[in-house]
């Protein structure tokens, strides 16, 4: 068997190492990464970061590839219309899926005047729901979201 040692190779070897053969940097968890995702957006739309982690978990439990029955998908389980409405590229996106879901979000700030409840109810159920019953729908998936998205969010 004949062995062939590239040039590079036997430079490394004779000066005891380089840094071109060492093995990559580990790369940062995932939750890392989400995060720095999170703060960039929440503080683009001037959201509490807190907030969307909070709805990050709550929707998805920080996965990027989940689908709901309802066909909501990616990190913060955007609707087709909502990404659509967002020019959403890839709905798995981390980046562009947090991006809309923090816009929307802010959105719902807004429409209830800062009103995080009202608003994580809006995000769940729509905002018509939320302005139908004058407040948190009684629908029991959502009076759940919002407890569970607050208990997160505190």
């Amino acid at each position: 068997m004949r062995h062939v040692t590239t040039a590079g190779a036997l430079v490394a070897i004779l000066s005891g190492c380089s840094s071109h053969f060492l093995p990559p940097a580990p790369v940062p968890p995932a939750s890392m990464h989400i995060g720095s995702i999170v703060r960039n957006a929440a503080a683009r739309y001037s959201v509490s970061p807190g907030l969307v982690r909070a709805v990050v978990m709550a929707e998805s439990a920080g996965n990027a590839r989940a689908i709901s029955n309802a066909g909501a998908e990616g990190l913060m389980q955007l609707m087709p219309a909502t990404a659509a409405e967002c020019r959403v590229q890839n709905v798995f996106d981390p980046v562009e899926n947090i991006d809309c879901g923090t816009r929307y979000l802010q959105q719902q700030l807004k429409r209830y005047n800062g009103n995080v409840r009202l608003a994580v109810a809006a995000y769940n159920a729509g905002p018509g729901a939320v302005d139908k019953y004058h407040g948190v729908p009684p629908y029991a998936e959502t009076r759940a979201y919002v407890v569970r998205v607050l208990a997160i969010y505190h």
